[in-house]
């Protein structure tokens, strides 16, 4: 048998580690969340740059220089 400090310092620690899973369960969503609201974020960024450039390049292109 422990000793009854012993005890009790090990239930503090299974009671520190549950509840640092379920904290480390909880944020598990809103890291997933984040990871693809940036992905969708930068599709959007890099389309919106390919309009630009196909735009100023069919500027430049209709410039006469003859």
């Amino acid at each position: 048998m422990l000793h009854p400090r012993l005890q009790a310092i090990a239930a503090t620690l299974r009671n520190h580690t549950a509840l640092v899973r379920r904290h480390a369960r909880g944020d598990a969503g809103y890291t997933t969340e984040t990871i693809v609201v940036t992905a969708l974020l930068t599709v959007l960024a890099l389309t919106v740059v390919g309009i630009i450039v196909a735009k100023v390049l069919a500027k430049a292109h209709s410039i006469d220089l003859g």
